[in-house]
């Protein structure tokens, strides 16, 4: 059972270092234990905060009951999704590549280089630039020291997918600022409970949430990035050496004390700067003098919910929902090879790994549930009828075809019955390795998916050179032009005889 520290604290300092776990807290000179953090001091005689508190101050923690009042000190940016649907987000390479890491985590083929550090590398623009992530396990804005080794390993280990929808939400809140490299943004609870569903999770208690976007709030900020990129038109090269993604500047923990004076946590603030990146990337007015780039797209708030929602029992739909994010900014025709899915799904090493008939059919399976997955909220993938005929496509897919009449359905059943090739057959032999050179042309997206319409000014049309206003013709004017053509055309027939 975890403990908590009432109002009798002389703040003598003594706890603090004989917490095994160190839980105990100071917040702006108030002691706090965090009950997540607390173990009862499990291998000890008695709890050390009891042990060592000479007023007797620590009590067995109990949850707050009744409702959560939070005083904000420190006021919220607006909120996102003013139309309850999408917002604009920045959707630069780099954006993109960190999502990808977010998802992926250990599945990704990390490297290490001479100085020991793990990395993990991609070329981008036909081989002519590349982008590194590096981890640290650090949020202080000045600290930018990679990890090593296991030592790195263990910390990508800690990530979870869920903190991707984090990072979605920093690069949609900073579209909202003209020069987000230098100006910060603030977040809190409220928002992103609301934000990713978690304010309709009655299962979890408040303290419980708490932690949770405490820790995925955190996950995203504890990336540097390496970026090259070579000179285009009057773009200059761009060359960040391991800059931060994200600057975690503060976090501002809100507590409300109860009649015992143990103080509970009842809110979370986090003020945040995107790196350097966004001097590139995401620069309203380097875009207009073509100095630089301004990449955004369209973020539904409904992704948000959807990944909360699947991240446990289909992470590979997760994984591959984030991608299509992006993916399907670049266009509608898109064809996407079953290996790329697959590879974004499950990584690379399990794609390679699979070798035996079982390994294949078991992953086939898993990829056609995520398929269906997919396909209900709104993703449905168009198969390519050359590389992905019927018959080896998902039985999900085949019974979308049933007509809903019960006459057309009877008669479809029929028509099914005397082919060939029925839906309840088996799959043909040498589906899988069919499926390897398969193609989905593109993905039919939920409206909100859509682009948002972007409104083009008219075309001045200030000329230096005026037309002149057509001249009036009179009708002696025209009938003394006629007459003169035909004088004209009189002389050159006599002229020719």
């Amino acid at each position: 059972m975890p403990y908590a520290i009432t109002k009798r604290c002389i703040q003598c300092d003594n706890c603090v270092p004989q917490c095994p776990t160190g839980a105990i807290k100071v917040m702006e000179g108030d002691y706090w234990i965090d009950p997540n953090l607390c173990n009862n001091c499990q291998g000890y005689v008695a709890p050390q905060c009891i042990v060592s508190c000479p007023v007797n101050s620590p009590v067995p923690w109990q949850a707050k009951k009744g409702r959560c009042k939070v005083e904000a000190r420190i006021v919220p940016s607006p909120d996102l999704f003013p139309d309850g649907k999408s917002h604009p987000f920045a959707s630069a390479i780099a954006i993109w590549e960190l999502c990808n890491v977010l998802a992926q985590r250990q599945s990704l083929l990390w490297e290490t280089d001479a100085a020991g550090e793990l990395y993990y590398q991609r070329q981008i623009n036909g081989g002519k630039g590349t982008i590194a992530f590096r981890v640290t396990d650090t949020i202080n804005s000045e600290s930018s020291v990679a990890l090593k080794g296991e030592q790195a390993l263990s910390v990508i280990e800690t990530f979870d997918i869920r903190s991707a929808c984090l990072h979605l939400l920093y690069v949609a809140y900073i579209t909202n600022l003209d020069k987000p490299w230098e100006e910060e943004f603030i977040i809190s609870d409220r928002q992103i409970e609301e934000y990713l569903g978690l304010d309709k999770r009655k299962d979890l208690g408040k303290l419980t949430k708490l932690s949770l976007i405490k820790e995925l709030a955190q996950q995203p900020c504890k990336f540097i990035a390496c970026l090259s990129l070579p000179r285009q038109g009057k773009i200059k090269q761009v060359s960040l050496e391991k800059s931060r993604v994200w600057h975690l500047l503060d976090i501002q923990h809100h507590f409300q004390e109860d009649e015992l004076g143990c103080k509970h946590l009842v809110g979370l603030t986090f003020k945040i700067k995107a790196g350097q990146w966004a001097q590139y990337f995401l620069n309203r007015q380097g875009c207009k003098e073509r100095t630089a780039f301004y990449q955004y797209g369209t973020l539904p708030k409904a992704l948000l919910s959807n990944i909360m929602s699947i991240w446990q029992q289909h992470e590979g739909a997760a994984r591959m929902m984030l991608w299509l994010l992006f993916k399907t900014k670049m266009g509608r025709e898109q064809r996407v090879t079953v290996p790329t899915l697959m590879r974004i799904a499950y990584g690379d090493r399990k794609l390679n790994q699979v070798a035996l008939q079982p390994e294949r059919q078991r992953l086939l399976r898993v990829f056609e549930s995520d398929l269906e997955i997919l396909n209900y909220y709104g993703l449905k993938p168009v198969f390519d009828p050359v590389t992905y005929p019927a018959e080896i496509q998902p039985l999900w897919a085949k019974l979308s075809d049933i007509p809903e009449d019960a006459e057309a359905a009877l008669e479809f059943w029929i028509d099914d019955g005397s082919n060939n090739n029925r839906l309840t057959d088996a799959a043909p032999r040498g589906k899988w390795n069919r499926l390897m050179n398969a193609r989905i042309l593109y993905f039919e997206l939920p409206h909100a998916w859509e682009s948002l319409a972007k409104s083009k000014k008219p075309r001045s049309t200030n000329r230096k050179t005026k037309l002149k206003s057509p001249a009036t013709l009179s009708t002696e004017y025209i009938l003394e032009a006629r007459k003169k053509t035909w004088i004209k055309s009189k002389r050159l027939s006599t002229a020719n005889r």
